[in-house]
Protein backbone atom coordinates (compact mmCIF):
# COMPACT_ATOMS: atom_id res chain seq x y z
CA UNK A 1 0.00 0.00 0.00
CA UNK A 2 1.35 3.19 -0.98
CA UNK A 3 1.92 5.82 2.28
CA UNK A 4 2.63 9.43 2.06
CA UNK A 5 6.05 9.41 2.50
CA UNK A 6 6.33 7.37 -1.24
CA UNK A 7 4.54 9.93 -2.75
CA UNK A 8 6.89 12.37 -1.27
CA UNK A 9 9.87 10.58 -2.38
CA UNK A 10 8.53 9.68 -6.25
CA UNK A 11 7.48 13.23 -6.74
CA UNK A 12 10.40 14.76 -5.55
CA UNK A 13 12.35 12.60 -7.70
CA UNK A 14 10.21 13.44 -10.88
CA UNK A 15 11.55 16.96 -10.05
CA UNK A 16 15.08 15.89 -10.20
CA UNK A 17 15.31 16.47 -6.34
CA UNK A 18 16.23 14.56 -3.45
CA UNK A 19 14.77 14.63 0.41
CA UNK A 20 16.75 14.17 3.15
CA UNK A 21 15.91 11.68 5.91
CA UNK A 22 16.24 14.34 8.20
CA UNK A 23 13.85 16.56 5.94
CA UNK A 24 11.51 13.58 5.73
CA UNK A 25 10.86 13.84 9.38
CA UNK A 26 10.39 17.69 9.44
CA UNK A 27 7.73 16.70 6.74
CA UNK A 28 6.01 14.09 9.10
CA UNK A 29 5.90 16.36 12.31
CA UNK A 30 4.80 19.44 9.74
CA UNK A 31 1.71 17.01 8.17
CA UNK A 32 0.99 15.41 11.52
CA UNK A 33 0.41 19.37 13.09
CA UNK A 34 -1.55 20.18 10.15
CA UNK A 35 -4.07 17.31 10.44
CA UNK A 36 -4.35 17.49 13.94
CA UNK A 37 -4.53 21.82 14.14
CA UNK A 38 -7.07 21.63 10.87
CA UNK A 39 -9.99 19.93 13.06
CA UNK A 40 -10.07 23.12 14.70
CA UNK A 41 -8.94 25.52 12.43
CA UNK A 42 -9.64 26.15 8.58
CA UNK A 43 -6.48 25.60 7.04
CA UNK A 44 -6.54 23.01 4.25
CA UNK A 45 -9.89 20.91 2.46
CA UNK A 46 -7.54 18.35 1.55
CA UNK A 47 -7.14 15.73 4.28
CA UNK A 48 -5.95 12.12 3.40
CA UNK A 49 -2.33 12.22 3.88
CA UNK A 50 -1.34 10.87 0.17
CA UNK A 51 -3.20 14.14 -0.94
CA UNK A 52 -1.33 16.47 0.97
CA UNK A 53 2.03 15.13 -0.49
CA UNK A 54 0.96 15.35 -3.74
CA UNK A 55 -0.82 18.84 -3.63
CA UNK A 56 1.20 20.52 -0.79
CA UNK A 57 4.04 18.75 -0.69
CA UNK A 58 5.59 18.15 -3.85
CA UNK A 59 3.31 21.11 -5.91
CA UNK A 60 5.45 23.39 -3.65
CA UNK A 61 8.71 21.87 -4.46
CA UNK A 62 7.68 22.72 -8.04
CA UNK A 63 9.11 26.01 -7.22
CA UNK A 64 12.57 24.43 -7.64
CA UNK A 65 11.97 23.99 -11.03
CA UNK A 66 12.68 27.78 -11.71
CA UNK A 67 14.09 29.23 -8.46
CA UNK A 68 18.10 28.95 -7.54
CA UNK A 69 18.40 29.53 -3.99
CA UNK A 70 21.97 30.97 -2.25
CA UNK A 71 23.04 31.13 1.14
CA UNK A 72 21.74 33.70 3.03
CA UNK A 73 18.94 34.57 0.71
CA UNK A 74 15.46 36.17 2.24
CA UNK A 75 12.16 35.13 0.50
CA UNK A 76 8.54 35.84 1.82
CA UNK A 77 5.60 33.59 0.90
CA UNK A 78 2.10 36.10 0.55
CA UNK A 79 -0.68 34.55 1.54
CA UNK A 80 0.88 31.81 2.47
CA UNK A 81 -2.56 30.20 4.49
CA UNK A 82 -0.91 26.63 6.41
CA UNK A 83 2.52 27.35 5.41
CA UNK A 84 2.42 26.68 1.32
CA UNK A 85 4.58 26.62 -0.27
CA UNK A 86 6.78 28.08 2.03
CA UNK A 87 7.15 25.43 4.42
CA UNK A 88 8.21 22.82 2.11
CA UNK A 89 10.64 25.14 1.08
CA UNK A 90 12.03 26.15 4.06
CA UNK A 91 12.33 22.38 5.00
CA UNK A 92 13.96 21.98 2.14
CA UNK A 93 16.48 24.54 2.25
CA UNK A 94 17.45 25.46 5.91
CA UNK A 95 20.30 27.97 4.05
CA UNK A 96 17.26 30.55 3.25
CA UNK A 97 14.98 33.08 5.46
CA UNK A 98 11.23 32.74 4.66
CA UNK A 99 8.83 35.20 5.86
CA UNK A 100 5.45 33.39 5.72
CA UNK A 101 2.63 35.99 5.10
CA UNK A 102 -0.73 36.08 6.20
CA UNK A 103 -3.97 37.95 6.81
CA UNK A 104 -5.55 35.53 8.90
CA UNK A 105 -4.55 35.66 12.63
CA UNK A 106 -4.81 31.96 13.53
CA UNK A 107 -2.68 31.04 10.36
CA UNK A 108 -0.27 32.72 11.61
CA UNK A 109 -0.99 31.13 14.94
CA UNK A 110 -0.09 28.02 13.51
CA UNK A 111 3.03 28.78 11.92
CA UNK A 112 4.07 30.28 14.77
CA UNK A 113 3.78 26.69 16.14
CA UNK A 114 5.24 25.06 13.41
CA UNK A 115 7.89 27.32 13.46
CA UNK A 116 8.93 25.58 17.20
CA UNK A 117 7.21 22.45 17.22
CA UNK A 118 9.56 21.11 14.11
CA UNK A 119 11.62 23.63 15.16
CA UNK A 120 12.15 25.57 11.50
CA UNK A 121 14.27 28.38 12.85
CA UNK A 122 14.64 29.99 9.29
CA UNK A 123 10.72 30.86 8.83
CA UNK A 124 9.34 34.01 10.53
CA UNK A 125 5.63 34.10 10.41
CA UNK A 126 3.92 37.42 9.80
CA UNK A 127 0.62 38.62 10.39
CA UNK A 128 -0.10 41.39 7.53
CA UNK A 129 -2.17 42.70 4.66
CA UNK A 130 0.04 41.83 1.26
CA UNK A 131 -1.18 45.23 -0.44
CA UNK A 132 0.23 47.10 3.42
CA UNK A 133 4.00 45.21 2.76
CA UNK A 134 5.22 46.67 -0.02
CA UNK A 135 5.28 50.24 1.95
CA UNK A 136 6.47 49.10 5.25
CA UNK A 137 10.11 50.27 6.13
CA UNK A 138 12.23 46.96 5.93
CA UNK A 139 10.27 45.47 3.71
CA UNK A 140 10.27 46.93 0.81
CA UNK A 141 13.41 46.20 -1.98
CA UNK A 142 14.23 43.32 0.77
CA UNK A 143 13.57 39.78 -0.95
CA UNK A 144 15.02 37.65 -3.63
CA UNK A 145 12.02 35.56 -4.35
CA UNK A 146 8.53 35.86 -3.85
CA UNK A 147 6.41 33.16 -4.07
CA UNK A 148 2.54 33.58 -4.26
CA UNK A 149 0.09 30.27 -4.87
CA UNK A 150 -3.35 30.44 -6.57
CA UNK A 151 -4.45 33.91 -4.27
CA UNK A 152 -5.07 36.57 -6.92
CA UNK A 153 -4.90 37.39 -10.90
CA UNK A 154 -1.25 37.99 -12.37
CA UNK A 155 -1.74 41.95 -12.49
CA UNK A 156 -2.52 41.89 -8.96
CA UNK A 157 0.16 39.74 -7.86
CA UNK A 158 2.94 42.10 -9.77
CA UNK A 159 1.63 44.92 -7.77
CA UNK A 160 1.75 43.30 -4.13
CA UNK A 161 4.84 42.49 -4.95
CA UNK A 162 7.60 43.78 -6.86
CA UNK A 163 7.68 46.50 -4.47
CA UNK A 164 9.06 43.85 -2.10
CA UNK A 165 11.81 42.40 -4.35
CA UNK A 166 15.48 43.34 -4.97
CA UNK A 167 16.18 44.44 -8.49
CA UNK A 168 16.67 41.34 -9.86
CA UNK A 169 15.11 39.46 -7.81
CA UNK A 170 11.76 37.39 -9.04
CA UNK A 171 7.74 37.09 -8.48
CA UNK A 172 7.27 33.27 -9.04
CA UNK A 173 3.35 33.22 -9.10
CA UNK A 174 1.76 29.22 -8.82
CA UNK A 175 -1.10 28.68 -11.29
CA UNK A 176 -3.21 26.38 -13.11
CA UNK A 177 -3.49 26.27 -16.60
CA UNK A 178 -5.76 28.91 -17.07
CA UNK A 179 -3.23 31.76 -15.88
CA UNK A 180 -1.40 31.09 -19.49
CA UNK A 181 -3.67 33.93 -20.08
CA UNK A 182 -2.91 36.48 -17.36
CA UNK A 183 0.11 36.76 -18.56
CA UNK A 184 -0.84 39.01 -21.37
CA UNK A 185 -3.58 40.75 -19.60
CA UNK A 186 -1.05 42.01 -17.27
CA UNK A 187 1.15 44.31 -19.72
CA UNK A 188 -0.12 47.24 -17.53
CA UNK A 189 1.24 46.07 -14.32
CA UNK A 190 4.22 45.30 -15.68
CA UNK A 191 5.27 48.47 -17.45
CA UNK A 192 4.54 50.27 -13.65
CA UNK A 193 5.85 48.33 -12.08
CA UNK A 194 8.94 47.85 -13.98
CA UNK A 195 8.85 43.92 -14.33
CA UNK A 196 9.39 41.50 -16.86
CA UNK A 197 8.02 37.49 -17.76
CA UNK A 198 11.50 35.98 -17.24
CA UNK A 199 10.49 32.50 -17.57
CA UNK A 200 6.98 29.95 -17.74
CA UNK A 201 6.92 27.08 -16.77
CA UNK A 202 4.72 24.08 -17.22
CA UNK A 203 4.29 20.67 -14.99
CA UNK A 204 2.00 17.73 -15.13
CA UNK A 205 2.50 16.35 -11.52
CA UNK A 206 0.75 12.38 -10.89
CA UNK A 207 -1.58 13.01 -8.25
CA UNK A 208 -2.05 16.46 -8.44
CA UNK A 209 -2.75 17.77 -12.04
CA UNK A 210 -0.92 20.48 -14.15
CA UNK A 211 0.95 23.52 -13.16
CA UNK A 212 2.10 26.55 -14.70
CA UNK A 213 4.84 28.49 -12.63
CA UNK A 214 5.10 32.56 -14.24
CA UNK A 215 8.64 33.96 -13.17
CA UNK A 216 8.07 38.08 -13.15
CA UNK A 217 11.31 40.21 -12.50
CA UNK A 218 12.01 43.03 -11.28
CA UNK A 219 14.00 45.47 -13.63
CA UNK A 220 14.44 48.37 -11.43
CA UNK A 221 12.94 49.97 -8.06
CA UNK A 222 9.33 50.17 -8.24
CA UNK A 223 7.83 53.37 -8.07
CA UNK A 224 7.04 54.91 -4.86
CA UNK A 225 3.38 55.22 -5.25
CA UNK A 226 3.48 51.35 -5.34
CA UNK A 227 1.89 49.45 -4.03
CA UNK A 228 -1.82 51.56 -3.80
CA UNK A 229 -3.99 51.12 -1.11
CA UNK A 230 -6.68 48.19 -1.47
CA UNK A 231 -9.58 49.89 -2.16
CA UNK A 232 -7.72 51.73 -5.25
CA UNK A 233 -6.19 48.79 -6.70
CA UNK A 234 -9.93 46.94 -6.66
CA UNK A 235 -11.32 50.34 -9.08
CA UNK A 236 -8.58 50.46 -11.16
CA UNK A 237 -7.06 47.07 -11.71
CA UNK A 238 -3.47 46.93 -13.33
CA UNK A 239 -4.60 44.36 -15.94
CA UNK A 240 -6.74 44.00 -18.92
CA UNK A 241 -10.32 42.14 -18.63
CA UNK A 242 -9.33 39.98 -21.52
CA UNK A 243 -5.82 39.01 -23.66
CA UNK A 244 -5.18 42.13 -26.19
CA UNK A 245 -6.13 40.30 -29.75
CA UNK A 246 -3.58 39.81 -32.05
CA UNK A 247 -2.49 42.16 -34.60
Amino acid sequence: MTDWITVLRAGASELELTVSAEQEALFARYLALLLERNEHINLTAITDPLEVAAKHFVDALTVETVWRPKVGDRVIDIGTGAGIPGVPLAIHHPEVEFVLNDSTRKKVAFLEEVATALPLPNIHPLWARAEALGRRPGFRGLFSAVFVRAVAHLGVLIEYSLPLLAVGGVLIAMKGPAGEAEIAQSAPALKALRGEIAETRRLTLAGAGERLLIVVRALSPSPPNYPRDAGVMKKRPLFLDSPPANP
